[in-house]
């Protein structure tokens, strides 16, 4: 029986007769070299309480097969109360000891224990990712958040290897076989989500930090970073160290509760599915953040946010955890805005809230547009929908949130509350009402109301400014609209915002400064503005300056006018990119057109100094080009686009971070037009020289994919480029680019592998699909109705993370609408409609990720539809 999906209810049930006291976990690592060995043998002894004796309940193990149980020294027989990932154990005692002996699996999906063999050297490397519930990918456990419990662990792995977990090695000792037996302290009080096992030869470097405790103690805090042997050369662990030891010296002040895990490891790690995940005493990062070429200060600063974040979750998810996944905000919410504001303070980032706005917001925004919108205090039923929850508004809109919040109540209440928080609640379980009790003691006023109005409705409210002027250009009215419906109810939802207007002009130089603040508290549907009657009206009116709020945003006529004509000469960067922001919140409303967005791209660009917004500029005006541009217009708009980032290209800065933002944005619109071919060609071979760039590995295979997808580069080509780069990296980048050529054939073997196939990891079947969804339309025609034929079963037969990924990057969605039809009459809208109507029983988490796909394309659909409209002049 296929019963992984443990639900909410369940979960109470067990954790209401159970308490769990420790873990003793042995795991035989040592056969893992053998790529032929499937599994490893695992052992766990689970010491438990019960308040109602006799009573029965359930150990979970995902397996490859059961050898032995025995509870309070009984043997169990497997066939008898093993049912799929669930073990019964019945006639439970006061306190009870089960031990269950079985097989684990390897993984290539990046779920429980991987196993990745490194095609540099042909090492094996082995990592544990399991959040939100897979360690029972590993062991067999109580797979809940709040049955925490102490942790020991026992590996054996080869003798050479380095092997870690999150508390410190005790003893080595020999295991026959050429093996030994790693040993490990009992750790603190942690959930089972978060804790982890790395082995295999990686390459380690140590340092420490020292600080003060709150009490004046000195702390001495253990750090060692890991990566694969065939990345040392790049693994930058200074840069790595120092950022690590500022964020544990402004936590440790900011929190005045001392780093409760003993040593601060952090190992980067292959095919990993997230951008890293907070174990306590061993956090994981994917290797994607060792730099094997020329990274940008975005990339760096981005690595940074996300060191800081995991760091942040020591106390807020690790310390306290929530007590189920509803509220995961609680961690996620609080460690994306930590990340921001530990990059500011911590390393004394000037961009990273000009990241936030430019990036994250619009990450929340998006998923709080879909029709799978949800409170930031969710309602998660079961682990299938709290994997898929792991999403912007859980992150984003949370953090956007808590910036609004430390404007709302300040900064001094919210530290407060989080220091009580940690002290009240330590190695405990929490919901949304311990820290609401915390914040409004803190405070000093009752959080409730305002909890209810931003972290449990839904959707994105929009601020919109009235204004009204005399014949002298001076306003006599400023009003602030705003319109809140809760999409998932249908009602009025305004939320109250704490925000300040900024009042821009031209100065004598031509450029867009500052000459004015309003601060306003806006609580309703209309908030005037009486303090701005009688002032000047500006050049523009900004709603919502220094980002402070989460909204979208619209502008007056003035103000756009001004940013659609001069947004290039708006000084501050933070305004800047909140400006911009808007402007493509407007373009994704198809209240903007593809090529008028194009035009302010065409007008920012050039000279923004963020190279973050650069980046995120250039991404979008692509995006809108081959979404939102109607099909006629297309082929014209972005030979446009990319004749403007070849001149980028030429004409900025040799060897500056913003010109390897150029050729990046070059090679990814080359995929869809050949007009530069010969240029991209011959920075390939070294026909082409642009003084400054250097043409590294990384910038290489993007190459390689563009010419690829033009069919301009064959198998002789890419196979040669993999022999120069036969590495992790390199192998991913040539999938890629072999499966982006334009042809049938090519394009049915990539099909078959991803849909049928069982060899690819999760790396390598995200790098096979984005190459299949190059190239033209119509070469995936064939596969359309198959897509619709084949998901169900996918989705029953792949762990989640490799069904997710299918479903959701193989939808049919990149569409034209038809000349003279709606956007809700096209066929893949038709065909999507069908199936869901057909699947109505089909699991929640599977028809959402459809239903998504569905929205986004509609999206693309209907912005088409718009700018055609205009077009005809019939709108």
């Amino acid at each position: 029986m296929k019963n992984e999906n443990l639900r909410r209810d369940e979960a109470a049930q067990r954790s209401r007769i159970i308490q769990v006291e420790g873990y003793d976990v042995v795991l035989d690592l040592s056969q893992a070299q053998r790529p032929e060995v499937p599994g490893f043998p695992s052992r766990s002894t689970i010491t438990f309480t019960c308040s109602e004796p006799g009573a029965e309940t359930f150990v979970d193990f995902i397996h490859g097969g059961i050898h032995a149980i025995t509870l309070n020294g009984d043997p169990l027989d497997p066939a008898g109360v093993a049912d799929g990932s669930r073990i019964r154990l019945p006639n439970l005692v006061a306190r009870n000891v089960v031990v269950i002996e079985g097989t684990a699996l390897y993984s290539r999906s990046g779920e429980g224990m991987h196993r990745f063999i490194d095609p540099a050297d042909s090492e094996t490397y082995l990592y544990t990712q399991y959040e939100p519930a897979d360690a029972r990918r590993v062991f067999a456990n109580f797979e809940q958040p709040d049955l925490k419990a102490a942790f020991t662990f026992r590996v054996a792995a080869p003798a050479g290897w380095t092997v870690a977990s999150n508390a410190v090695e005790l003893h080595r000792t020999e295991h026959g076989g050429g093996a030994h037996m790693w040993t490990f302290a009992p750790t603190e009080r942690i959930s089972t989500y978060i804790t982890t096992v790395l082995a295999g030869p990686y390459h380690s470097i140590s340092d420490h930090w020292s600080g003060a405790a709150p009490d004046g103690a000195q702390l001495e805090i253990p750090l060692t970073a890991y990566c694969r042997r065939s990345l040392a050369e790049h693994f930058d662990t200074d840069r790595i160290f120092e950022t690590t030891k500022q964020g544990l010296a402004w936590f440790h002040e900011l929190f005045e509760y001392p780093y409760p895990f003993g040593k601060y490891d952090q190992a980067f790690v292959p095919e990993y599915n997230l951008g890293a995940m907070e174990n306590p005493g061993l956090v994981t990062f994917t290797e994607g953040y060792i730099f094997r070429s020329r990274a940008t200060a975005a990339q760096y600063e981005g690595r940074d946010n996300t060191i800081l974040h995991e760091m942040a979750h020591m106390w807020f998810g690790d310390l306290v955890t929530m007590t189920w996944w509803d509220d995961l905000w609680l961690k996620e919410s609080f460690a994306d805005y930590m990340g921001a504001l530990g990059a500011a303070e911590a390393t004394g980032s000037t961009t990273s809230w000009v990241s936030f706005a430019n990036r994250r917001k619009a990450w929340a925004y998006m998923q709080d547009q879909l029709p799978s919108t949800h409170p930031i205090v969710a309602d998660i039923v079961d682990l299938e929908a709290a994997k898929l929850n792991f999403d912007g508004i859980t992150y984003a809109k949370g953090a956007s949130v808590l910036k609004q919040l430390v404007a709302f109540a300040g900064f001094d209440a919210f530290k407060t509350a989080a220091r009580e928080y940690f002290r009240d609640h330590a190695f405990g379980n929490t919901t949304l009402s311990d820290f609401l009790s915390a914040l409004s003691t803190a405070s000093g006023r009752d959080m409730t109301h305002w909890s209810r109005q931003w972290l449990q409705t839904s959707g994105v409210p929009q601020l919109a400014a009235e204004v009204e002027t005399n014949d002298d250009g001076a306003y006599t009215s400023v009003a602030i609209v705003q319109d809140a419906v809760d999409p998932l109810t249908g009602r009025p939802e305004p939320r109250p915002h704490s925000i300040r207007l900024g009042l821009y002009s031209f100065n004598a130089e031509g450029r867009l400064t500052r000459t004015g603040v309003q601060e306003i508290q806006v609580d309703g549907a209309r908030t005037e503005v009486p303090a701005l009657a009688g002032r000047q009206q500006p050049d523009l009116l900004l709603i919502n300056d220094e980002d402070l709020t989460y909204a979208k945003l619209v502008f007056d006529a003035r103000s756009v006018h001004t940013l659609l004509t001069a947004v290039d000469r708006l000084e501050d960067p933070l305004a800047r990119a909140v400006c911009l922001a808007a402007l493509w919140s407007n373009t994704r409303d198809a209240l903007l057109s593809a090529e008028d967005y194009a035009a302010a791209v065409e007008l920012a660009a050039p000279g923004e100094t963020g190279v973050g917004v650069l980046q995120q500029l250039l991404q979008n005006a692509r995006h809108a080009v081959e979404h939102y541009a109607p099909a006629a217009e297309r082929d014209s708009l972005r030979e446009r686009l990319f004749a403007f980032v070849v001149d980028g290209l030429h004409t900025a800065e040799p060897g500056s971070d913003h010109q390897l933002v150029w050729a990046r944005a070059a090679t990814a619109i080359g995929r869809r037009s050949g007009t530069h071919a010969p240029l991209l060609r011959g920075l390939l071979d070294g026909g082409a020289q642009i003084p400054g760039l250097e043409v590294d590995n990384e910038l290489r295979w993007l190459l390689w994919q563009a010419l690829a997808a033009q069919d301009l580069a064959g198998a002789p080509d890419l196979e040669a480029e993999l022999s120069r780069d036969n590495t992790a990296a390199g192998k991913t980048g040539f999938t890629t680019a072999c499966t982006a050529v334009p042809k049938e054939a090519i394009k049915k073997k990539a099909w078959e592998e991803a849909v049928f196939g069982d060899r690819l990891s999760n790396e390598l079947l995200s790098a096979t699909v984005a190459g299949f969804n190059e190239g033209p339309a119509e070469l995936r025609l064939p596969f359309r109705d198959a897509y619709f034929a084949e998901i169900g079963r996918i989705w029953a037969d792949r762990p989640i993370e490799m069904s997710a990924r299918i479903v959701r990057e193989l939808y049919p969605g990149n569409q034209d609408l038809q000349e003279g039809s709606e956007p809700e009459d096209h066929p893949v809208v038709a065909l999507t409609d069908a199936w869901l109507a057909a699947n109505e029983e089909s699991p929640g988490s599977l028809r959402r990720i459809v239903v998504e796909e569905r929205d986004h394309l509609l999206r693309s659909l209907r912005a088409q539809a718009a700018a055609a409209r205009v077009a005809q002049g019939t709108r």
